[in-house]
């Protein structure tokens, strides 16, 4: 009989104690990048900035420093200073032959943030951030002044290239300077600093911390193209109502700004407190929520955030008792800040986040203080602006409303054959249950809906043809948009529901393909489809699970040899590169529906072989990226019912268009 546990694949080699690897140092760093800084792309390179400039943070907000200067440098370089006490120079009680500065950049968990003895409140908690950068970056030099000194040590790659060196420095100078390159052998020679990106990271420190100046500083060689000054000194005295004031212009918000700070736990004064800035727009918008702990973004909120919309919750529910709103009892905390603008900061002992690059504040008795201390407020603030109040109930009631009308809506799941004839008849599904491995390529046509049908893996791939450009949801109305039975066709192939009740969760394709022609009909087709997910679908979007197909326009052909480019540059380079002197054939596509579906699956649908773009939404307003609600009002001013902003937004762009396909 045969044995029912018998392996009849080639056995491993033997699984001894040597196979055990031990890691030291830094070595996990290294090794294993993403676990400390999220990857090795560009979010995570500019994150090495941030656990820097974190530091120096830190140092402000407890007190010591009032000044930070962040420059970029030609080269990949960016140096952090500030005037805050210097870290430690002297030998450590544990490793007498280093000195704990030397502990600090080459040993993991190893800070002064552990207990409150030095830092009150602090972001950088696990003692990992600035050994992390020294790990993974080639060169790092650190200068500490420190009573008169001036102590000197170099590192490549989380090693130690010279001793500690002391000489005499300036009298009245105290504080700390981090040099540091990136890594090429993490990061790739072609990711390099963007100064938009850390000159917005610098702006939000300074909103969030209103006792500190940062300088910021450029070479003026990174800056061509940008609306980006060389030089410019961050300091706002009003911290998160500066940001909201520079933000939103007053006479288009319900009443006023409600803003301001308040201790928490009781105390009277200390560091540990609450600072926040909301703002209720007249006109229904995307508005924006955004939090920080200790001047670190949390984009994935946590129990401060939630703490707070608990309160402001509470409170609008008890004004629509006392105004005899019966509606109120219906709201949310999303429908609150759906369309309204918050920005929370706190500042806390022992924060507990969720991960080594923090997005998320795990602090459990944190909620419950914060929803008190804002509850008081906003009761206060109502009862204030009572004109103001009714307004902004009323406005939440309504979104409440339109909510409750979406859910209706029922989604589609793929549960069961039965429920699968009520997708839409154009639909050619996948056979595939398993949601992670199936896309769905959206189509302009049936003529390239067929040729994709034919190309496709039956077993991954699902294919919905499109009939021509789809509704514009950036000037339609709500019924417009639920009329429309090709949009109404699209969201039931995808299944995740719209709007405030999109669940990425609930989809049933893992990617979903925008396939259109490379030509400007296909670019306004995308452009109207990338509007319906952006406006419609925004969580599908911010997950990555929203894609551009990048067909090919040439065809070029020598003898037995033949080669696609997506443009003229590739084109040229192809021919330059690819193809010997004589005689090439090129042909240009006029669209999908003219490839062979063979072309089709070899250039645009295969995975080993396709390019594609996935679509990006940056989250957070504050932080280092661009927020969402900048993104959505970008979005209207090119697809609104305005055409004022189109035409003005042309008028300042026209020139710098390089390739214009007419």
């Amino acid at each position: 009989m045969t044995d029912l546990f018998q392996n009849t694949k080639k056995q491993p080699t033997s699984y001894t104690a040597k196979d055990i690897e031990v890691l030291e140092g830094l070595e996990p760093v290294r090794k294993r990048p993403g676990m400390y800084i999220g990857g090795t792309d560009e979010k995570a390179l500019h994150h090495l900035v941030a656990e820097v400039l974190d530091n120096s943070m830190d140092e402000a907000v407890a007190g010591f420093a009032s000044r930070i200067e962040v420059q970029l440098q030609p080269g990949n370089v960016v140096v952090v200073t500030d005037n805050g006490r210097g870290i430690p120079t002297d030998p450590h009680p544990r490793y007498p032959d280093q000195s704990a500065l030397e502990v600090i950049f080459t040993t993991l968990h190893a800070g002064g943030k552990f207990s409150n003895g030095a830092y009150e409140t602090a972001g950088g908690l696990h003692g990992v951030g600035i050994s992390v950068v020294n790990a993974l970056s080639d060169s790092l030099e650190v200068t500490v002044w420190r009573q008169r000194r001036c102590w000197n040590q170099s590192y490549a790659r989380g090693i130690a290239q010279t001793q500690l060196q002391e000489s005499p420095g300036p009298a009245n100078r105290r504080g700390t300077s981090v040099r540091f390159h990136p890594d090429p052998e993490i990061f790739g020679d072609k990711l390099t600093f963007k100064p938009q990106t850390i000159y917005r990271m610098l702006q939000a420190k300074a909103y969030l911390f209103k006792g500190v100046q940062i300088d910021w500083k450029c070479d003026a060689s990174l800056l061509e193209g940008l609306n980006i000054p060389a030089e410019r000194r961050f300091h706002y005295p009003d911290g998160l109502l500066d940001f909201m004031k520079d933000k939103l212009n007053k006479a288009d918000i319900i009443g006023e700004y409600f803003a301001g700070e308040a201790p928490l736990n009781g105390q009277t004064e200390g560091q540990e407190r609450l600072e926040w800035a909301v703002a209720f727009p007249e006109k229904s918008t995307y508005g924006y929520s955004s939090s920080f702990c200790n001047t670190i973004p949390t984009p994935l909120g946590g129990s401060h955030e939630s703490g707070f919309r608990s309160g402001c919750l509470k409170a609008l529910k008890e004004l629509g008792d006392r105004l005899g709103n019966k509606s109120a009892s219906k709201i949310t905390a999303d429908d609150i800040f759906a369309d309204n603008f918050m920005v929370l900061s706190c500042f806390i002992t022992n924060p507990q986040f969720q991960g080594q690059t923090k997005d998320k504040l795990a602090t459990p008795h944190i909620s419950r203080l914060i929803e008190a201390a804002i509850k008081d407020r906003i009761d206060l603030w109502f009862s204030q602006h009572p004109a103001a109040a009714t307004a902004i109930l009323e406005r939440v009631v309504e979104t409440a409303e339109e909510r409750l009308r979406r859910k209706q809506s029922k989604d589609v799941a793929r549960a069961s054959a039965v429920k699968r004839l009520r997708l839409p008849g154009k639909l050619a599904d996948c056979q595939s249950k398993d949601k992670a491995e199936t896309e769905i390529f959206l189509v302009e046509g049936d003529s390239a809906g067929g040729s994709a049908k034919q190309a496709r893996d039956r077993a991954t791939q699902a294919v919905l043809p499109l009939r021509g450009k789809i509704l514009n949801v950036a000037n339609a109305s709500i019924d417009k948009l639920r009329a429309n039975q090709e949009l109404a066709d699209l969201t039931q192939a995808i299944g995740c529901g719209l709007g405030k009740d999109c669940d990425p969760e609930q989809r049933r394709y893992d990617r979903v393909v925008i396939m259109t022609d490379a030509d400007v009909d296909g670019a306004h087709i995308a452009s109207l489809l990338l509007t319906f997910f952006i406006k419609e679908m925004t969580p599908l979007v911010k997950q990555g699970h929203v894609y551009l197909a990048c067909p090919p326009l040439y065809k070029l052909s020598q003898g037995s040899k033949t080669e696609y480019a997506v443009d003229e540059a590739e084109r040229d380079a192809l021919m330059k590169k690819s193809f010997k002197a004589g005689k090439v054939d090129i042909s240009r596509f006029k669209g999908l529906g003219e490839m062979r579906p063979q072309q089709l699956r070899d250039t645009t649908m295969k995975p080993e072989k396709r390019r594609l773009l996935r679509v990006r939404l940056d989250d957070g307003v504050l932080s280092e990226n661009s927020g969402i609600s900048e993104i959505f009002e970008f979005v209207d001013k090119l697809m609104g019912r305005n055409p004022q902003e189109r035409y003005n937004f042309i008028q300042d762009n026209a020139l710098a268009v390089k390739d214009l396909d007419v």
